[in-house]
């Protein structure tokens, strides 16, 4: 009986559990991870804390989920280091766990760079895990002036989440726009101004110089007092596991076509690992829940003894603020094309007849029609591309196309 080892449990090790059990229904998995929950939708954050949900509709799986695949769950305990030689990973309380095949489902941890005084401040949180939630959850109140160090997703996720229970929320940025990794300049515009409208407070192109207690002095000379600070700078793939035994590791471990890394037996998925963005053809880290599904199922299976292929990856991201909706996709190069219709936005970017990436808010109908485009690789010549900028539907396809469409 095959011994299979997950570290991690999150969106990709649930698809490396899936992925196996596609295969192999009776081989034995042990999956261990540090949090003790259930696993859960990290992106659903934000939306415990204003309301919108709650915990049991955060689970990722059914409560039988573990059960029903037959998993040996050791939540609650941390993977320290792996010995690849003898096959067996070592827990932080001195237990061994043998493997066959180990997948690493690790993803990424906090990045805090150095700021002078941040000692000083008490109460400062972190906003990934369900775990950081809850402690700021029990820290505001709704006299709380609250401090937000990133403009990217999570801290504009954060703001989202804590707007409605405190008295004042303040977002700095080194960038010259919010959300930088996934917008151009005029996407953002529109995207900061809907938060500024709910009140939230921007400082762009700035940063914290230092901080003293319950104030902190920008570069720009301004100062902001607060009572909460939320660091949401940026992450780091967790990739130590890997590269204290040797193996290959650039900004996130490196994975071929089957999620194998560089050393025998071991895969790894999620936000640790780098894939191959066909957007743009090159290697990068995509912190993205679908794409770490695809990664887990796919080593899963392979750890099984299965033939998968992990090779149409781009990077999306699908995301709401205040109510107003973004999906984002593929790489921004080559010409665009730009709508503003109906106080929506989309930009459209094309290069060597093909649709390289897209960005739209508010209006995001139809968004697959050229998230296909992207991944297939379609060239632009075969459809009707002007009827396309405009309004993506199937009759701009040919009717073998539009049959293909249909038929998923």
């Amino acid at each position: 009986m095959s011994k299979y080892v997950i570290i991690g449990n999150s969106t990709g090790a649930i698809g490396c559990v899936e992925g196996i059990r596609s295969v192999d229904k009776s081989g034995e998995i042990t999956l261990i991870a540090s949090e003790p929950h259930h696993t859960y939708s990290r992106p659903l954050i934000s939306y415990l804390l204003c309301g919108k949900t709650d915990e049991q509709r955060m689970k990722y799986r059914s409560d039988s989920f573990y059960k029903d695949n037959k998993v040996r769950k050791m939540l609650g305990k941390t993977v320290v280091s792996v010995d690849n030689n003898a096959k067996k990973v070592l827990l932080a309380d001195g237990k061994e766990v043998p493997y066959e095949k180990l997948m690493i489902a690790t993803g990424s941890v906090p990045f805090v760079p150095p700021m002078d005084g941040l000692d000083k401040v008490k109460k400062r949180f972190s906003f990934m895990t369900l775990d950081d939630a809850h402690k700021l959850e029990k820290a505001i109140t709704p006299q709380s002036k609250v401090l937000i160090v990133g403009a990217g997703l999570i801290g504009l996720k954060c703001a989202e989440g804590i707007n409605d229970k405190v008295k004042s929320i303040t977002v700095v940025d080194l960038a010259d726009r919010i959300l930088p990794s996934i917008l151009d300049y005029e996407g953002s515009a529109v995207v900061r101004r809907h938060i500024e409208s709910k009140g939230v407070k921007f400082y762009l192109s700035d940063s914290v110089k230092t901080f003293e207690k319950n104030k902190a002095a920008l570069v720009s000379g301004a100062e902001i007092d607060f009572d909460i600070l939320v660091l949401a700078v940026g992450v780091r793939p967790c990739v130590t596991l890997i590269s204290d035994i040797g193996g290959k590791v650039n900004r996130g471990i490196v994975t071929d076509d089957k999620c194998r890394t560089s050393l025998k037996d071991i895969y790894a998925a999620g936000d640790c690992t780098e894939s191959h963005d066909v957007s743009s053809n090159t290697n990068k880290v995509m912190a993205l829940l679908p794409n770490a599904y695809m990664q887990g199922e796919t080593a899963g299976i392979n750890m099984a003894g299965g033939n998968a292929h992990y090779d149409n990856a781009i990077p999306m991201n699908a995301i709401g603020f205040f109510g107003l909706h973004i999906i984002t996709a593929g790489t921004y190069e080559g010409e665009s094309y730009t709508s503003t219709a109906d106080g929506n936005y989309k930009k459209l970017f094309y290069k060597s007849n093909r649709l390289k990436g897209y960005i739209m808010i508010g209006d995001i109908k139809r968004a697959g029609i050229y998230t296909s485009l992207i991944k297939k690789r379609t060239p632009l010549c075969s459809i009707d591309f002007e009827l396309i900028k405009e309004k993506p539907q199937l009759m701009a396809f040919s009717r073998k196309a539009r049959k293909e469409f249909l038929a998923k």
